[in-house]
């Protein structure tokens, strides 16, 4: 009886041993690859058309940011009939010159017709007067039609 315990603590420790020395195989890895890519591929579904909705969002503070800038430019420097340009709000430094260009890489455009400042961003195609351009005078639900073109 004593020989049949020893024999299976010996038996045990055999088990232990190969269990704490066997290493991760091939197919538990790939798998563990495969789950790993399927949750990545998912956030990748879901965060990207954010990403892209944010973009219409910082393209309308950036045209606030310029029109407020161009309004100090006219009102400060007495400067009023003149309209600037994105050269003279960044040199007379009521722009940072980091902040001419809207989210996709196009300078804002600026427009002073009427009597007005009008800021332009030509939006995700970079061209100007198309559907997807923003203006400081947006609306909501004109700013949710442009993110609906994304």
């Amino acid at each position: 009886m004593n020989e049949d315990i020893r024999v299976d603590r010996a038996v045990r420790r055999q088990r232990l041993r190969r269990a704490l020395s066997r290493g991760v195989t091939l197919v538990e890895v790939l798998i563990v690859v495969a789950i790993m890519a399927v949750i990545s591929g998912g956030v990748t579904l879901v965060a990207f058309p954010l990403f892209k909705k944010a973009k219409v969002d910082t393209g309308m503070v950036g045209c606030h940011t310029v029109k407020q800038a161009a309004e100090l430019y006219q009102n400060l420097d007495g400067t009023a009939d003149a309209c600037p340009t994105m050269a003279d709000l960044v040199r007379s430094r009521k722009l940072d010159g980091s902040k001419t260009d809207d989210p996709w890489g196009v300078p804002y455009r600026i427009d002073c017709s009427e009597g007005e400042i009008r800021v332009w961003s030509n939006g995700n195609d970079r061209k100007p007067a198309t559907a997807d351009d923003l203006a400081d005078n947006f609306t909501q639900a004109q700013i949710k039609k442009v993110k609906d073109l994304m």
